[in-house]
Formats: C-alpha cells, sequence, structure tokens
C-alpha cells in the first residue's frame, strides 16, 4: 500500500490539474508580471531615460545598468533580513520598494529623482523571485511543489518574452512616456494577485 501511495505522489499532474490547485493560477500570474515588470525595466528603462527625459544617452545606460545593480546588491542584503522575515512580508517589502521606484520616475520632480526611482525599483524587485519560489513548497506542499515551480518557470518565460515586446509597440506606437504607466499596472496586477495567493494560503 505504501508503494502504490508513493507511486501516485511521484505521478506527474496535468496542467489542468494543477490549475486546479488552490492559489496555482494567482501564483503563476504573480510570477508572470515579475518577470514581465523586471525584463521590461531592463530592456526600455534606458531609453526612456534618454528619449523622454532627455538624460545624456551614456548616463541613461549607465542607470539602466544600475537597475540591475540594484537587485544584486538587494538580494545580498536579503540574504541577511529573510532569516528574520517571512517571504510574505519579504515579497509586500520588495512591491512596496518598487512601488516608491516607479512613482519617483513618474514624479516630474528632476532627472537624478527618476534615476535614483530607477535603481531603488531594482532594490525593490530583488527580494521578490528568490522568495516567491522559496515559499512554493510550504504553500503547495512539497509534492506538488515541483509541478508548481515548473509552471511558474514557464510563465517567467512567457512575460519575460512577451511584455518588453509589447511595450515596444506601445513605445512605437503611442508614446514610450508611457513606460512607468505600463510597469505600474503590471507591478498593481502583481501586488492583486499576490493578496490573493496569500488569502489561499
Amino acid at each position: 500500500d505504501k508503494a502504490v501511495d508513493t507511486e501516485k505522489k511521484r505521478t506527474p499532474l496535468s496542467f489542468k490539474e494543477i490549475l486546479s490547485i488552490p492559489g496555482a493560477k494567482s501564483v503563476m500570474i504573480t510570477f508572470f508580471c515579475y518577470c514581465a515588470l523586471e525584463c521590461t525595466a531592463i530592456l526600455w528603462a534606458s531609453s526612456y531615460l534618454n528619449l523622454h527625459r532627455g538624460i545624456d544617452a551614456d548616463l541613461a545606460a549607465t542607470f539602466g545598468s544600475m537597475f540591475l545593480l540594484g537587485i544584486t546588491v538587494g538580494r545580498a542584503i536579503n540574504g541577511f533580513i529573510a532569516m528574520k522575515l517571512s517571504d510574505t512580508t519579504m515579497i509586500r517589502i520588495g512591491e512596496g520598494i518598487i512601488l516608491l521606484g516607479v512613482i519617483m520616475i513618474i514624479l516630474p520632480i528632476s532627472d537624478m529623482v527618476s534615476l535614483v526611482g530607477l535603481v531603488i525599483t531594482g532594490v525593490g524587485c530583488a527580494p521578490v523571485y528568490p522568495s516567491i519560489i522559496h515559499s512554493t513548497p510550504l504553500r503547495f506542499g512539497a509534492d506538488k511543489s515541483q509541478a508548481i515551480i515548473g509552471v511558474q518557470m514557464a510563465c517567467a518565460y512567457t512575460g519575460s518574452c512577451l511584455m518588453p515586446p509589447l511595450f515596444g509597440l506601445i513605445a512605437n506606437h503611442i508614446t514610450i512616456a508611457l513606460f512607468p504607466i505600463y510597469m505600474g499596472i503590471i507591478l498593481v496586477t502583481m501586488i492583486f494577485t499576490h493578496e490573493l495567493l496569500c488569502k489561499k494560503h
């Protein structure tokens, strides 16, 4: 009987079965949004700063790369903070910092505020990805976590590949000035779906 139970646990879940797991859709959308936001920032932040804010191309490119530095430094810091805070708290803190960064990019105060806002957005991104992955076994159980992480990765690649080119179309046909608004919409969606996930788990 134990052998049969073990075999049942090892049977791969179908995509339909994964979607039926409470919270699966929410975590998939949350992961999609995070990767969409990160990759859109990496690919379009420098162009936004240069073309819309009129910041020198070299300086804009430097701060575009500092977005990635913000993620790197943030994750180094998170390694210490994570020992004291839960994954859910880490994600919420990250979302709050991203929101602050996006608001700073939007505000027409000064170019430096926008530049710093981009770096802060990177710092806010730091805890989200690892915390979602780390919390998966606790939220969904060890027997389902492998399947859930698999679809999370698929959503990550989809968000990374789909959303930056979509903004490219918006920038080309409407205006690149919508960059922080686009980021904000993705962020609000991510916050909403993450809170839905927290209610179910």
